[in-house]
């Protein structure tokens, strides 16, 4: 039995602290269970193209019979799946799994060397791939031990006219299909046809199998391929299952609508958007591009949504587009933040265009991803990660492995059965304290209601005259500024003080000047808390999830010292 935890004690009514979290067998067992279930509810819509839980089913199957019988692959088969979201992507995803195939996620905007690195290091021998990125996959799939290349084209799925349409368009109107040749390349919706003429013979795959390879920055060093079990994402999925019920209808006769704008290559999008929203009979709307604001406003004009997900420069770009304050919140129920620190002002200015709050939750690829999550009964704590998970540990540790007392600031380390076992093929020693703790590398403590809340990453803080500087809290300040519409903060050398804060900003004002910025931080911040330097730019680097990167602004700054 888990101990008593002062966080227990504000969890939502009817959430138990510990859960049973043997509900399936198998990530394909609970695949199954909910296309019997739901069978004719839509499961996803893309670019106004539906697929029913029903032909998922179908398709899946086609697919993974495809895989067996025509390519011979066997359980434990790495495949590779690189594409936005698009109905391609449930279909190859579950259609890998009931094959017994390991699924390595593939983010589509990965530099060949990127591709090269990952493909090698996780013994890929078959991938699916969107065109659009095929002439990546064609300079380095001779140093890999890739035999079977499945290309898609971004129309096909949405049928007849409009498919023929869409890819021509892209191809040579919008020219975003490079020249490749992979002649040994299988089209995918010729690869679905032949499937369908296949049996599928049924692979037993429990728990303790491994389902997918999800390759993450993780604390140091280069990307590494966290192992996420069935059994883990199974685990994580009856986890929030149980904290997502105040955002799930009751009735079996209204269907819940989420917007799926994070990539289902990430692990947020994977297992939130995908797994659990399909366990569940919500149907969701993938967007292609939602970096396209103006587009993607549009269309959300065509769905009564209640649910969203994101991160904080995707809400901040939405709260920021003139039409989107328009548009129909009649039924949505709320919103929730992952993959970075969602702003104070960003959340206050969501609750109040839309109605409803825009909850924070925290984790990482290496655990599924929740580790913890606001209540989404309205009892949020507005600034923090939430509570752990049922079933989850969440604790605060020094760097000697030592647990620190409530109210003390350290490493945040974890465990729950969604955590990961280590990475795949790596030595993971310093990865776990004490063998089972996994460190987040987050730099974080412990309210006095058992709230969590993050201060920084750990390789992120900076030191200023011997204080400890965390960029969260000045990118959080300065946020805050009407003028501002994004910024970030990294530490640069300084022959006095050891390092300085420099302030990278987007400006919402024209008219905005460092002397402004600088007295606004000296009327909210201590003096060595006040950035140094301010540089105003037109954008800042993101990953294609939206996440800025501070690290490809630190690279800036060393080149240019250099």
């Amino acid at each position: 039995m888990m101990k008593e935890y002062p966080w227990q004690k504000h969890y939502p009514a009817g959430i138990p602290n510990e859960i049973e979290l043997n509900e399936y067998n198998s990530l394909v067992h609970l695949f199954e269970d909910s296309c019997k279930k739901y069978a004719h509810l839509v499961a996803f819509e893309n670019m106004g193209a539906t697929l029913t839980y029903k032909q998922v089913d179908e398709l899946s199957r086609n697919f993974a019979a495809y895989l067996q019988h025509d390519l011979g692959m066997k359980k434990g088969d790495r495949i590779a799946i690189q594409m936005p979201n698009l109905l391609q992507f449930p279909i190859a995803f579950f259609g890998a799994l009931r094959a017994g195939l390991i699924v390595v996620n593939t983010n589509p905007l990965y530099t060949p060397r990127e591709m090269e690195h990952q493909f090698k290091d996780a013994g890929v021998t078959a991938i699916v791939i969107v065109a659009n990125f095929a002439h990546s996959l064609e300079q380095i799939i001779g140093n890999t031990k890739i035999k079977h290349v499945i290309i898609t084209k971004l129309g096909d799925m949405l049928g007849g006219l409009k498919g023929g349409i869409v890819n021509f368009v892209v191809k040579y109107v919008k020219k975003m299909v490079p020249a490749y040749h992979l002649p040994q390349a299988l089209s995918f919706n010729d690869v679905l046809r032949a499937g369908a003429n296949k049996t599928l013979n049924k692979v037993e795959v429990s728990n303790s199998d491994l389902a997918v390879l999800q390759y993450t920055g993780g604390t140091t060093g280069i990307s590494k391929g966290a192992q996420l079990s069935h059994g883990n994402i199974v685990s994580h999925n009856t986890m929030i299952k149980h904290w997502f019920k105040p955002y799930l209808q009751n009735k079996q006769t209204e269907q819940d609508v989420i917007i799926t704008a994070i990539p289902m290559y990430h692990i947020f999008a994977l297992t939130v958007n995908g797994v659990l929203m399909f366990s569940t009979g919500v149907k969701s709307v993938l967007i292609t591009n939602p970096r396209d604001i103006p587009g993607f406003v549009k269309e959300l004009k065509k769905h009564k949504f209640t649910i969203f997900t994101g991160v904080n420069t995707l809400y901040n770009g939405l709260l920021n587009n003139a039409d989107f304050k328009n548009l129909d919140f009649s039924v949505f129920k709320g919103a929730i933040g992952g993959g970075m620190a969602v702003q104070d002002a960003v959340a206050t200015r969501w609750k109040e265009v839309t109605g409803k709050p825009l909850i924070e939750g925290y984790g990482l690829s290496e655990t599924s991803p929740v580790l913890c999550c606001n209540p989404l009964d309205g009892n949020h704590m507005q600034g923090t990660i939430g509570l752990p998970m049922p079933s989850t540990e969440v604790a605060i540790f020094d760097d000697n492995g030592n647990q620190l007392a409530q109210g003390e600031i350290g490493e945040i380390c974890a465990k729950g059965p969604q955590v990961m076992k280590g990475y795949w093929e790596k030595d993971n020693e310093g990865v776990f304290f004490h063998g089972d703790w996994f460190r987040t590398g987050d730099i974080g403590y412990m309210n006095e209601k058992g709230f969590f809340k993050i201060v920084d990453r750990k390789k992120d803080m900076i030191k200023v005259s011997g204080f400890n500087v965390y960029p969260n809290e000045i990118e959080n300040v300065l946020a805050g500024h009407p003028g501002v519409l994004e910024v970030a903060c990294i530490g640069v050398p300084d022959a006095r003080s050891g390092e300085v804060i420099k302030a990278f900003i987007v400006k919402k004002d024209p008219d905005l000047t460092e002397e402004k910025l600088k007295t606004y931080c000296h009327e909210n911040l201590t003096n060595y808390k006040v950035p140094k330097y301010f540089v105003f730019r037109n954008e800042l680097p993101k990953t294609n999830v939206g996440k800025i990167l501070r690290r490809a602004l630190k690279e800036e700054e060393q080149a240019n010292a250099a």
